[in-house]
């Protein structure tokens, strides 16, 4: 009984169906296809949507004919990719420098000193003072003076008048000043300066000899008995080697001076 129950369910369904089927309605028209200027566009036409459109156009009038519709097919657009972004390049770390570092310059050696040490009252002393120098100076000699005087005067003596005071013209404008004309009676001179120490009164005469001009020095008053001194170029201070020979002043001297 059961099975024949199921059976004529089945009958029942298929029978339902097939009604169904033969009674439903007519699909709704379907909306009007989008329009690219003017024309409708078709995703994808069927073969009853042609002739159905054949037959419309067939049956108008030819005056009222539009234009046979003009299928067109959509193409799906094409999306323009976006251009990449440019990545910055990787900068590549500086490469350790090749080149040998510099080097310092060797230490120039110290530029020579001249000076005179002494007094020294002999020969003698003046001889073993320059043997206590050390290390040994690149020259040295001993020179001998008298005491100083008073004081030292450069002259230029001249025989009248006239011709000292032309020769005070010409080396006042050769840039010299400190002198004046003098007269002590029947000789006439210009006087260049008076100074302290001979050394001094030496190298204005020097100064003057260089430009061209007759110079004599001349001791004012009388000098002491001789004395001795030790002409030095070497490459340590003054001061080391005055304390190395003993003596009691170290007078500084131009090394151009001293060589000539």
């Amino acid at each position: 009984m059961l099975i024949r129950a199921l059976i004529l369910l089945l009958v029942v369904l298929n029978l339902g169906v097939a009604a169904w089927w033969l009674m439903a309605p007519p699909p709704p028209a379907s909306a009007p296809a989008a329009q690219v200027d003017g024309l409708p566009l078709l995703e994808t036409p069927t073969p009853q949507q042609l002739a159905q459109a054949r037959r419309a156009a067939a049956s108008r009038p030819a005056a009222e004919a539009p234009p046979a519709p003009q299928l067109v097919e959509a193409r799906p657009t094409t999306s323009v990719a976006a251009a990449p972004t440019p990545q910055a390049k990787p900068v590549a770390p500086p490469k350790p420098s090749t080149e040998p570092a510099p080097v310092a310059d060797a230490a120039k050696p110290a530029p020579p000193i001249c000076a005179s040490l002494g007094p020294f009252d002999s020969e003698a002393e003046a001889r073993a003072a320059q043997g206590r120098l050390k290390p040994s100076p690149a020259s040295a000699r001993l020179r001998s003076q008298n005491q100083p005087a008073r004081a030292y005067s450069v002259m230029a003596p001249f025989a009248d008048r006239a011709a000292a005071e032309d020769m005070a013209r010409r080396i006042s404008a050769a840039g010299f000043d400190d002198l004046m004309v003098i007269s002590n009676g029947p000789t006439s001179g210009v006087a260049l300066g008076r100074y302290s120490t001979r050394e001094a009164a030496q190298r204005r005469q020097r100064d003057l000899e260089a430009a061209g001009f007759d110079a004599r020095m001349e001791a004012v008053g009388p000098e002491g008995p001789v004395q001795w001194w030790i002409d030095v170029r070497a490459s340590v201070p003054a001061a080391a080697l005055q304390g190395q020979a003993g003596a009691a002043r170290a007078v500084a001297q131009d090394c151009a001076r001293a060589s000539g």
